[in-house]
């Protein structure tokens, strides 16, 4: 198997400091101000951002470790397989949260609705797209009706190591 190196292009900052408590989703964090700082040599990329007001931010989990191909996610009693599954104790900790842009200035991206631990690993920034990134209609398998609850949970020990 071919290995992936990948990079950190900047930090995401936030006011969870530990994971206990945190929202699971973005839904969960609808109020909650971040900052994506991105590192000097990529700040060129940044241009025309500001014309989307949301956008797609994707980083590592850089406090899990391991995995379990078989989890109890946080929105259902129920084991499942990890890949039916947000959690993010994963093969490849990689997470995705969409938040809505408030303001590119300089190297720092100020953020709402952001759901990460402070000083997680920032590895791309995508603009989102309704037309390209928005499915009402598809099908979400276990999840449905248990959608509503994102906004209530919080995350746990369950899925640290």
């Amino acid at each position: 198997m071919t290995t992936i190196a990948l990079t950190p292009i900047g930090v995401i900052r936030t006011p969870y400091q530990t994971v206990e408590g945190m929202p699971i989703q973005p839904a969960g964090a609808a109020d909650t101000l971040g900052r994506v700082e991105l590192n000097d040599e990529y700040v060129n990329g940044l241009k025309d951002l500001d014309g989307f007001s949301r956008i797609i931010l994707i980083y590592q989990f850089h406090q899990s470790a391991g995995y379990d191909l078989i989890v109890k996610p946080f929105m259902d009693d129920t084991t499942r397989g990890l890949f039916s599954t947000r959690a993010p104790r994963r093969p490849n900790p990689i997470g995705i949260s969409i938040v809505e842009l408030l303001q590119v200035e300089a190297n720092t991206l100020h953020v709402v609705g952001i759901d990460v631990l402070d000083g997680t690993p920032l590895l791309d920034i995508k603009p989102y797209v309704p037309r390209f990134d928005s499915f009402p209609e598809a099908a979400i398998g276990w999840m449905t009706g248990k959608d509503r609850n994102a906004r209530a949970l919080k995350a746990d020990k369950r899925f640290k190591s």
